[in-house]
């Protein structure tokens, strides 16, 4: 028998319609960083004596949006995800990182009991905080076009579903489980490739078929695809020319800039010129369907030389102005 819902010991706001986040392509943009707890920006980022514990809700009156990567690497508990949206404010957006124990050592493969762990550890609890769930595929991990499918059916849409999935967690979860579903609204889904064998019309085809998100990633070793797949765009910038260190100059800012708007307002990324593989390129020759707005989530992983959060709040300025001009 799968453990029911465990009451948690502290009461829990029950958000009414008036707070539901629709998830419907507004054209919002969504800038940040991934992750917020690095020695490296305490007296920098963070001002000299901050609190460890005040770090998040600091953050969160610069950027609108956060990824947490803790849920890439353990199971965590109900109060975390509670503190955390307590922490921040109306209107803010987490996105989680998927459980590497499904993308890394289960390979996607019998993945339905590991899913409904990950999704009963406590994510609902975000309540309209609750934003897209990254999946991230290990370097060696190549296209299975068989295997994705059965894993992309098995993804929930809903936090309602995601509240039913999460009913049937193992042991592991008892007496921990937060299986609640405190907002009705849309679950969305991204996938960070790290292997050639992805570059290919068929999978972006596949992507398209299921609603799942192509991840837009700017490294130095892996793919970078500007195919949009879904009602929304995800990018992560890990740094172009070191892997998680190297900082982005202002003609890269400029540019990134001009694609985040060109995404929120429902078109395309153009082709860079250079044939390489890690300059941004289509892999489908058909492009997305046309739409009118596309939320964009942006999110710089360059934290080892403590430019990401410089670098987030300067792509932050330059979207916002060309928004401006925009209308």
């Amino acid at each position: 028998m799968a453990q029911q819902d465990v009451c948690r010991p502290t009461p829990r706001r029950v958000y009414d319609i008036a707070d539901m986040s629709p998830h419907l392509a507004t054209g919002s943009t969504h800038i940040g960083i991934s992750g917020w707890r690095y020695q490296g920006w305490r007296g920098s980022f963070y001002p000299p004596g901050l609190p460890r514990r005040l770090e998040l809700q600091h953050a969160s009156r610069i950027f609108n949006s956060i990824e947490i990567n803790g849920t890439h690497y353990s199971l965590l508990r109900p109060s975390s995800f509670e503190q955390w949206r307590d922490a921040t404010p109306d209107g803010f957006t987490f996105a989680l990182k998927g459980s590497r124990f499904i993308t890394h050592m289960l390979k996607l493969r019998g993945a339905e009991g590991a899913l409904a762990n990950f999704f009963a550890q406590g994510v609902l609890a975000l309540g309209p905080k609750m934003g897209p769930i990254l999946w991230q595929f290990a370097p060696r991990f190549a296209f299975d076009a068989e295997r994705l499918s059965t894993f992309f059916d098995l993804l929930p849409r809903t936090t309602t579903d995601v509240a039913a999935l999460a009913h049937e967690h193992g042991p592991r979860l008892k007496g921990r489980a937060f299986t609640e579903a405190l907002v009705k609204q849309p679950v969305r889904h991204c996938i960070e490739i790290r292997h050639d064998s992805f570059v290919c019309p068929e999978f972006i085809a596949l992507l398209r078929k299921h609603n799942i998100g192509l991840v837009v990633a700017d490294t130095v070793e892996w793919p970078l695809l500007f195919d949009v797949t879904s009602d929304f765009v995800y990018c992560r910038l890990h740094g172009s020319e070191e892997l998680y260190a190297s900082g982005y100059g202002d003609a890269a800012l400029d540019t990134w800039a001009k694609r985040v708007v060109r995404w929120a307002h429902g078109e395309e990324a153009e082709d860079e010129t250079a044939s390489s593989r890690l300059h941004g390129h289509h892999a489908s020759p058909t492009p997305a369907r046309k739409r009118q707005k596309r939320d964009v989530f942006v999110y710089f992983d360059n934290d080892a030389k403590v430019h990401a959060p410089y670098d987030a709040q300067a792509l932050q300025r330059r979207v916002e102005k060309l928004h401006t001009a925009k209308k």
